[in-house]
């Protein structure tokens, strides 16, 4: 490979590794191609892209972005695996596929600076991820709220859980004190005859209301009678005439 050709493949590979801190290498000695493009496809669910490179190339670029530690695990025919959440992610996912694919080698792993070698590679899959991290913290933040909450609401929870006991235990004497209870004896019914045979009652009789006495004619009276002109005597009663 000329100079020229290792130079652009190096600033290929830097410009692929820029801003990454995780990585592993790996061995695809064996792998068949239909296997490699199975990696590659569940790899890329992850965001996880595998790369081949050449290994003095390869030591070049992390030379130059800083990530020397991972320099010697570059050795043989590998491939570098970055993206992901992180390292833990790359790692679990290359041996989950490596379950089917026996000739497939995960030679060690970077994750800030920290280099895990093949033996510890299984360790490093147990770490939890950075969102796994992020869970764990808050839900030991949320802890001491959701203990006080309980304080509170278990006291809440066991009035709730004795009233509602009452109440079935009320219902079910309801119940057990309206099965117990005789039926009521139907009235009976009176004959027809002793019905035709009670008088209607008599409408109670009107009030008499006396009626209003017509008022007194307003008396009128009765002119004095007038003096009777004295009768003259009867002519025997007359005297004589003298002589």
């Amino acid at each position: 490979m000329s100079k020229p050709v290792k130079t652009l493949l190096r600033k290929e590979l830097v410009a692929k590794l820029s801003g990454q801190n995780s990585l592993a290498v790996v061995s695809l000695a064996g792998v068949n191609g239909v296997a490699n493009n199975k990696l590659r496809r569940e790899l890329r669910k992850k965001n996880i892209s595998l790369r081949v490179v050449n290994n003095a190339v390869a030591r070049q670029a992390l030379k130059e972005l800083g990530l020397d530690p991972a320099i010697g695990l570059v050795e043989g025919p590998c491939a570098l695996a970055v993206g992901g959440d992180s390292a833990v992610t790359i790692v679990r996912t290359l041996l989950a596929q490596g379950k089917d694919m026996p000739s497939m080698v995960v030679r060690g792993a970077l994750m800030e600076g920290e280099v895990f070698a093949a033996e510890k590679v299984q360790e490093l899959s147990q770490y939890p991820t950075r969102d796994e991290a992020i869970a764990g913290v808050v839900m030991l933040a949320k802890a001491p709220g959701a203990r006080l909450a309980a304080c509170f609401a278990g006291p809440g929870s066991v009035l709730a859980a004795i009233i509602k006991a009452v109440e079935e235990k009320a219902k079910e004497l309801q119940a057990k004190l309206a099965a117990e209870k005789p039926p009521e004896a139907p009235a009976a019914e009176k004959p027809a005859e002793a019905a035709a045979e009670t008088p209607a009652e008599a409408p109670a009789p009107a009030a008499e209301t006396p009626a209003e006495a017509p008022a007194p004619a307003a008396e009128t009276p009765t002119p004095a009678p007038e003096a009777k002109a004295e009768q003259a005597p009867p002519a025997s009663e007359a005297p004589k005439a003298e002589g």
